[in-house]
């Protein structure tokens, strides 16, 4: 059996933490190969390993046969490897061409040659029905857009293999769909793709062959075709999961949080959020449902004072909360798991004992007379981090050593433990494996249950459905509907998140 792609007996380590013990990963050629794990499992890490960017303490790797020392990513290139990162590598107000061919630039006497290099992208992105406009800013296109622009760098640059680390995680159902369509596409143009994901809906779409990565050790390589998501997941986390979170009937009591007639202006001066109510109560989750860029960013930044409102009010019991600052809302019982976990959630360079800190630092026991008491910030962390299953090296270790996955367990550490009346979970589980959703999910139902109001905003219809008392439904800046989960299902929802009615009206409060 001849493979594109040998990963024999991988270690890796760093300081306190055997990140990749021994590993073993086969890649065929023409084919889809996933590589499973619980967030910070080791799998980043490994492709990072393949693609030269870190290198392994043992092991060996080999391409299409034939030994080779990979030490660093223009050798993964000549080799014909290109990654797609989770966190983009692009410039943003370069345009989409000088994105692509920056460290490769096409020069005609001394000087760069736009016009052809964007010649060039326009039939590569025609081939692979990727449509990018070659001369778009990066700034100015979607999340979705600007993910083609890394599948259009690492084909510019002749990639055979390519790696997806987590494609999926900021992407809209639709954006989704259309990137498993492209990723069938490279196949067929005879391509070989090494996806790194937890989604294991997107295994069953779209891979051949699977390989199970737990806390760092290779659990082994299966034939999707052969397995399911119950098998799939158990293999993961090392036990049974259950992607239904049991709940009792919710019993809410009074209103926590009231919207009434919100008006919000996006950076362009146009009403993202356009006279807007809605109503949360103690004990329960009320999701939002639409398709990403229907206002709820604009809503939750107005919920939480990070943007002005234009019109309208926001109360928190009898608090009115319209004009008041980020810090003063949050005093006032609001927590905020925020949806872009760098740009709001945390401080990267921070330690994570410090970021679990950062509401409440100015307070005692953390300081005192302005002193931060890094005893007791550390303790409390320290509390925390065991709590929420936070895999860390140490309460010491910089937050952006972290996954993804284990960042985001932090923030949720550190807003529940509050335990805020209000509670805005955005995006709460964006990038996590099942292990850590079905965990979450338990936590935002607990809180319901201590009689919190929990406002949930997801793209993700299943996780809505789910967890949620009541549905509200956003359309262009305004609540459309309001729905009973028990009694709607996802094809009334897509119908209403796109603008259109149910043939039976429901309540509206």
């Amino acid at each position: 059996m001849e493979y594109v792609i040998e990963m024999l007996n991988i270690r890796k380590e760093f300081p306190g933490i055997v990140a990749n013990d021994n590993i073993t990963l086969q890649v065929k050629k023409g084919e889809i190969h996933a590589l499973l794990g619980e967030n910070g499992a080791g799998k980043s890490t490994l492709m990072n390993v393949l693609f030269g960017l870190y290198q392994p303490e043992k092991g060996e790797i080999k391409v299409k046969g034939k030994a080779v020392k990979i030490t660093n990513p223009n050798i993964a290139n000549d080799l014909g490897i290109g990654m797609v990162h989770q966190h983009f590598m692009l410039v943003q107000n370069f345009t989409v061409t000088e994105n692509i061919i920056l460290g490769n630039e096409p020069t005609k006497a001394g000087k760069i040659n736009i016009a052809k290099a964007a010649k060039e992208i326009e039939a590569l992105s025609n081939q692979y029905g990727l449509s990018v406009d070659p001369y778009a800013k990066i700034e100015d296109i979607s999340v979705g857009m600007q993910q083609r622009v890394e599948i259009l760098k690492t084909l510019y640059r002749g990639a055979e293999i390519l790696i997806f680390d987590e494609p999926t995680a900021a992407l809209t159902p639709q954006e989704i769909t259309e990137l498993i369509e492209i990723m069938k596409r490279l196949i067929k143009e005879g391509k070989s793709i090494i996806l790194i994901t937890h989604k294991l809906k997107e295994i069953m779409a779209v891979c051949d062959r699977c390989t199970i990565i737990r806390k760092g050790v290779g659990i082994g390589t299966v034939t999707v075709s052969e397995t399911n998501p119950d098998e799939l997941a158990s293999l993961m986390v090392g036990r049974e999961v259950h992607f239904k979170t049991e709940k009792k009937t919710a019993e809410p009591k009074d209103a926590v949080l009231t919207i009434d007639g919100l008006v919000v202006e996006d950076a362009r001066g146009v009403a993202a959020v356009n006279d807007l109510s809605l109503t949360v109560r103690a004990g329960e989750i009320v999701g939002i449902a639409g398709v990403d860029g229907n206002g709820q960013t604009e809503l939750i930044e107005a919920l939480t004072g990070l943007t002005r409102i234009k019109s309208g009010f926001i109360k928190l019991n009898e608090s009115d909360l319209t004009k008041l600052s980020a810090r003063k809302i949050t005093e006032s019982g609001v927590g905020h798991i925020p949806q872009d976990r760098h740009k709001h959630g945390l401080v990267l360079d921070y330690t994570i004992g410090e970021n679990i800190a950062l509401q409440t630092y100015y307070k005692e026991p953390m300081s005192k007379r302005g002193i931060l008491n890094y005893k007791e910030i550390y303790r409390k962390a320290k509390e925390l981090i065991a709590e929420y299953d936070v895999r860390t090296p140490s309460e010491y270790t910089q937050a952006r050593a972290l996954s993804g996955g284990n960042q985001q367990k932090a923030i949720i550490a550190r807003e529940v433990d509050r335990s805020p009346e209000l509670l805005i979970a955005a995006q709460p589980t964006r990038g996590l494996d099942v292990g850590a959703i079905e965990f979450i999910h338990r936590k935002l139902i607990e809180e319901r249950d201590k009689g919190r109001a929990v406002l949930l905003v997801s793209l993700e219809l299943d996780e809505v459905m789910n967890l949620s008392d009541r549905i509200a439904v956003i359309y262009e800046g305004k609540i459309v509907d309001i729905v009973n989960p028990n009694e709607t299902n996802e094809q009334e929802l897509g119908l209403l998140m796109a603008g259109g009615k149910r043939e039976k009206a429901g309540e509206t409060s």
